[in-house]
């Protein structure tokens, strides 16, 4: 595995688990080795591959469901065509929103959402990086406009 793929990698887990590791390099290490297990190939996988990106949701997904008191949403901007569109990201948060409301803390992962930006077959363009910016401020604002005064909300983009 090339060392800038697996640091990606390793910044990528450490950011999901830091309640976790503590923002332990080491922990995250061990992190990655159990979805590499879990994949087969995922030692040549960026973080930005669906199916890691997938499996390190799920393992953060039952670390959450672990703490009763720790809610856990993920919104794939990437599911479909329409994520970048400021409609639908309203829509997919919302719904997270809604069933992490009765958590006083809970986390917000948001994945692919500069990859439904910008597909791979396209390139940045002053137009596409100014919609994506509107885009992240625009999920921050709703975040913080929905969510309630005295829960603890980990907003995530990954």
């Amino acid at each position: 595995m090339t060392r800038p793929l697996q640091l990606r990698r390793l910044h990528y887990l450490n950011a999901l688990f830091a309640p976790l590791t503590g923002h332990d390099l080491y922990l995250a290490q061990q992190i990655d080795a159990a979805i590499s297990t879990s994949l087969g190939d995922a030692e040549e996988r960026s973080p930005s591959d669906p199916s890691f990106v997938s499996a390190a949701a799920k393992l953060f997904e039952r670390v959450c469901s672990a703490q009763p008191e720790h809610g856990f949403f993920h919104w794939d901007a990437g599911m479909d065509d329409t994520g970048a569109s400021p409609l639908f990201a309203r829509a997919g948060v919302m719904q997270g929103l809604k069933k992490l409301a009765a958590y006083p803390e809970s986390t917000l992962l948001v994945t692919n959402l500069r990859a439904a930006q910008c597909p791979s077959t396209k390139r940045w363009t002053e137009r596409r990086r100014r919609e994506y910016d509107e885009t992240l401020a625009f999920i921050r604002q709703l975040a913080a406009a929905r969510s309630r005064r005295n829960a603890n909300l980990n907003l995530l983009f990954l």
